[in-house]
């Protein structure tokens, strides 16, 4: 039988998205991008529920493309809050609005998005070794400081946690169980 880390339930997109997304090393600026949004549409929730509602959220947020994000009103947010695939909650859509702009405004004054993230662990992917869940922090000290700094730059709904569980999605920090499967002492190479 597979192990794999304990937060993962039976169903089939769980499984995909553990086995192949979660804690892969992702370095697009815009899939970062997205990412960051939907972490911060997590806050509250489950991973799970944002993770069956990404493709209603692709679709309603422009494939999380921030050029067009950036040109989104106050009219498609009332369009978005009526959207029943997506969480309605009115501070958490303007955040993705919000953080486009923030994005944007990133890009315009020279600076890699990807780069600029991947900063905050050294530019490489962390792995750590966990022997079971209740070892693993909701925080880091690198989390916190990636949280502060997107804040002043206006980006919204990225407290520390958001923060961490982002970077542990993105393959930013490597969280898998020393017992699962997709930790690297089990990958071959």
């Amino acid at each position: 039988m597979v192990q794999r880390c304990a937060w993962v339930n039976q169903d089939p997109r769980y499984i995909a998205y553990h086995d192949h997304e979660w804690g892969v090393p992702e370095y697009d600026s815009r899939a970062l991008f997205e990412k960051l949004c939907l972490d911060g549409q997590q806050a509250g929730l489950s991973w799970f529920t944002i993770l069956c509602k990404i493709p209603a959220y692709r679709d309603a947020f422009a494939g999380f493309k921030p050029a067009q994000l950036v040109r989104f009103t106050s009219d498609d947010v009332e369009r978005l809050m009526q959207n029943p695939g997506i969480v309605r909650n009115r501070r958490k859509i303007e955040s993705i609005i919000t953080n486009a702009r923030a994005y944007q405004a990133m890009q315009e004054a020279g600076l890699d998005f990807s780069q600029w993230l991947w900063a905050f662990v050294g530019g490489a992917p962390v792995t750590n070794r966990w022997p079971d869940a209740s070892a693993v922090p909701v925080t880091t000290p690198e989390s916190d400081t990636m949280a502060k700094a997107l804040k002043q730059r206006g980006f919204a709904f990225v407290g520390s946690t958001s923060c961490y569980a982002f970077m542990q999605a993105t393959g930013m920090v490597n969280d898998h169980l020393l017992s699962c499967h997709c930790h690297p002492d089990h990958v071959s190479s």
